[in-house]
């Protein structure tokens, strides 16, 4: 049976929503196991912005620092010139705005009648530091490229939409993974900057337990890798392409992977397919992006929270085991938060089923709608 990997790489109660049906079966998608790169599937403008002096959490500092964004719609104003309608768009791990301009997102997202339809947001999308276009150690510092945090990326995120775009408010800010955890991090620093948040499998919480193991164990096998040399290899790392499996492996959704590998032919298939996407990514920039996390914890100032929050996970998400029911707990803090783990089937993708929007999309039409409706 052949493997079908991911397509790439308003209620002011605290409230607990499942999907009671079983969403179709998506379109078969490309056996690349690669989820990093797409092709962008909508007419942006886009521009880059240098910060100088950039000052990284261990302290180092580079001269100058690139941050790539690109704005999509049309911005709406009120009477005092402010843009109203502002969406900031946020990437996964490892990925770039690229991803979220992709014919997955452009049909499901942003067409006419669509959540984020584009006659009526003004979407603004941002490659974070050590991402696509923005800076990052693959740009020829590898591994003399200061460490950074997620404190780091949202604080550039910011400097991008006050200082570059000029924009004093967001109506919203939809994160993916990464960017949903920077979403949470958004809420908690500039409480009064957004309307609302929509961070998706992403938990407001210290990543732990299986979530670190695995980022622990990829990038250890990267540094340990006698050929990684200290960041400066000319062929790709074997700690990283044969650590990579694992790292895909647990992006999907169990019952996906049963009823797709099936025999050693369907998971030696697996396997190789991952490692062959791997001599595609550079090491370094995901050793960095992985270790970036380290400085994640929004668990503890949660009741600063202004903003309406949906958060969206899935059940059949290995990254976020819904078991230890962290989203349940953490959401009694939030004073304007709903959420919906919604149920993982043999068609779904686990963490990954965030790269397959047409299975959610319509949770985030909904929220919007009543946020719309709960607006003075």
């Amino acid at each position: 049976m052949p493997i079908r990997s991911a397509a790439l790489f308003f209620v002011s109660s605290f409230t607990t929503l499942s999907c009671a049906t079983t969403p179709p079966p998506p379109p078969a998608s490309p056996n690349t196991a690669a989820p990093f790169v797409s092709a962008r599937a909508i007419e942006t403008e886009e521009h880059d912005v240098e910060f100088h002096d950039v000052r990284f959490r261990d302290g180092q500092v580079l001269p100058a620092v690139r941050i790539h964004y690109s704005t999509a719609g049309t911005p709406r104003r009120d009477a005092s010139g402010r843009i109203t309608n502002a969406v900031l768009m946020l990437h996964w791990t490892g990925s770039s705005s690229d991803v979220l301009q992709s014919r997955a997102y452009a049909d499901t997202l942003y067409g006419s009648g669509r959540p984020l339809d584009l006659s009526r947001y003004y979407l603004v999308f941002i490659d974070d530091v050590g991402h696509g276009r923005s800076s990052k150690p693959s740009n020829g510092l590898r591994a003399s490229f200061p460490p950074y945090g997620y404190e780091d990326i949202v604080t550039l995120q910011y400097r991008t939409v006050t200082e570059a775009l000029h924009l004093e408010h967001l109506h919203a800010i939809v994160g993916l993974s990464m960017g949903g955890m920077n979403a949470w991090q958004w809420a908690e620093r500039y409480p009064d900057f957004m309307d609302a948040i929509i961070p998706i499998v992403a938990l407001p919480a210290p990543i732990s337990g299986r979530n670190l193991i695995w980022r622990r164990f990829v990038a250890l096998s990267i540094r340990n890798d006698p050929s990684w040399s200290g960041g400066n290899y000319t062929t790709p790392p074997r700690g990283w392409t044969e650590s990579f499996p694992v790292f895909r492996m647990l992006l999907d959704g169990v019952p996906h992977l049963h009823q797709t590998v099936r025999d050693r032919a369907a998971a030696d298939a697996f396997i190789r397919d991952a490692s062959t996407a791997a001599t595609r990514m550079d090491a370094n920039d995901l050793l960095y992006a992985l270790e970036a996390s380290g400085d994640y914890d929004p668990s503890r100032e949660l009741e600063r929270i202004r903003a309406r929050v949906f958060a969206l996970n899935f059940s059949d998400d290995a990254f976020n085991p819904v078991e230890l029911g962290i989203l349940e707990e953490s959401m009694r803090r939030v004073p304007h938060g709903t959420f919906v783990i919604q149920p993982g089937t043999p068609h779904s993708f686990g963490h990954f089923t965030q790269a397959h929007p047409e299975l959610w999309a319509p949770r985030i039409g909904e929220f919007l709608q009543a946020l719309e409706g709960a607006a003075p």
